[in-house]
């Protein structure tokens, strides 16, 4: 069993809960906009670290993530990245990413709007975590949390950190 902590959009944004959260976790996942170095080695201090560059990330962290990665754990495979378009549009660069790799879960960002949904037609669980930073139009911060058991995504919570604008 191992316990996932995704996240996505902080902006440059940490804070006492996400730090909890990710110290609890096995591995935590960023789908992009991390923002800033600092957010970047705070996550990865707490916990095994995987995550991707978005569209407000400097040349810094884009030469230490890549634009996307493809994982397996547990016979499950993984593809993380910031920008793949809504579950019913997605984006040609993800609809080629999953037609060559065939993975079992689509996990992006950017939107920052919570979305969890099983896409019949590819075969494939959708999930955005949300934003967790303080910075865009989400009204809620949020993340999401679950585990892998038994080669399946099991046990999954949402994590709302608060209001954006009560920071």
């Amino acid at each position: 069993m191992k316990k996932i902590l995704v996240l996505s959009d902080t902006h440059g944004y940490i804070d006492n809960r996400i730090e909890y959260y990710a110290r609890n976790s096995d591995e935590v996942w960023h789908a992009g906009d991390i923002g800033s170095l600092e957010v970047l080695k705070k996550l990865e201090e707490k916990s095994f670290f995987r995550g991707v560059y978005g569209n407000i990330d400097n040349h810094l962290l884009r030469k230490s993530l890549s634009e996307f990665e493809i994982f397996e754990i547990d016979k499950l495979k993984f593809l993380l990245i910031h920008i793949a378009g809504n579950p019913k549009n997605l984006s040609s660069k993800v609809k080629n990413l999953l037609n060559f790799h065939r993975p079992n879960v689509l996990v992006c960002g950017h939107s920052h709007i919570l979305k969890v949904e099983f896409l019949k037609s590819k075969n494939i669980l959708y999930l955005n975590p949300g934003a967790a930073g303080k910075f865009g139009f989400h009204k809620i911060r949020t993340m999401i949390k679950f585990e892998i058991i038994n080669q399946a995504v099991e046990n999954m919570n949402i994590i709302e950190l608060g209001n954006r604008s009560k920071i």
